[in-house]
């Protein structure tokens, strides 16, 4: 990372401006796109996952991941509620499809972990059954690890003040409202329920082949640069050498000559 001034960016100082984080989040996405193209060309599979309390940051990390690459390549994947079969089916099967194929990198929008969180402390799931999750799910990442599967875990970790913050934020904002879901206004007031299963989540599936990777989002600027350098700090590449792009002459109105037509054009407001 590049020189600023202390006040800029020493750890436990002052936010990133604008123009320094879109400085070092420009170098990134350059690093992303290698990345991208050395996943395809070498087919590996890549699978991150994103958890956290609600208002952790989750979502515009993902997109700030996510902006300056391929959507073919980068698929984020944040499932529903389940439906009445799928609540029927094996608990991962509904996951398991999303899994990466070679030449991709699958991104959960929470994961197969709601049964760690949400659904333990609000009472969809029983006790029985989040606990022999969280007894299992070890197995589980291990034989994705078996098949090729490159996982990485990702705990997003939010003050209580801060989460106050950012969900009041979303009330009064049209662009953010529809973030702030019932769920979120029912699970507000469950923080200590919400730590408690959080640290038994950690204590099972912490394993030396799966770890949980913890980022501090209270700063979100800071954390989005954090977790992509740690993403490509956490996936070997090598940048794929090419001759010199450059585009070819065309000709236009020789082969063909454009047709006069009452085109529909949009009006223009701006």
């Amino acid at each position: 990372m590049s020189k600023v001034k202390k006040s800029e960016q020493e750890i436990g100082g002052k936010k990133f401006d604008n123009k320094m984080y879109d400085k070092e989040l420009a170098k990134l996405h350059g690093e992303l796109v290698k990345l991208q193209q050395w996943v395809l060309h070498k087919g590996l599979k890549v699978c991150i996952v994103f958890e956290g309390r609600d208002g952790a940051g989750k979502g515009g990390t993902i997109k700030a991941l996510t902006e300056r690459v391929s959507p073919r390549i980068f698929r984020v994947v944040a499932l529903p509620t389940p439906t009445e079969r799928e609540q029927s089916q094996m608990y991962a099967q509904r996951y398991i499809p999303h899994f990466p194929a070679a030449g991709e990198i699958v991104i959960f929008d929470r994961s197969w972990y709601n049964r760690a969180g949400v659904e333990r402390v609000m009472g969809f799931c029983t006790e029985d059954k989040a606990k022999r999750f969280l007894e299992v799910v070890p197995a589980f990442e291990k034989m994705m690890l078996e098949s090729g599967i490159i996982l990485l875990k990702y705990w997003l970790e939010v003050s209580p003040e801060e989460q106050t913050k950012r969900l009041t934020a979303r009330i009064d904002d049209p662009r953010k409202v529809w973030k702030l879901s019932p769920m979120d206004l029912k699970s507000y007031d469950k923080w200590d329920e919400y730590t408690r299963a959080r640290d038994e989540m950690f204590a099972a599936t912490d394993t030396p082949w799966a770890p949980w990777s913890t980022v501090r989002s209270d700063d979100k600027k800071r954390a989005r640069l954090n977790i992509i350098s740690h993403i490509l700090g956490s996936v070997e590449y090598k940048e794929l050498k090419g001759g010199k792009i450059e585009l070819p002459k065309r000709k236009i109105g020789k082969k063909y000559q454009e047709k006069e037509y009452p085109f529909k054009f949009i009006p223009e407001k701006y």
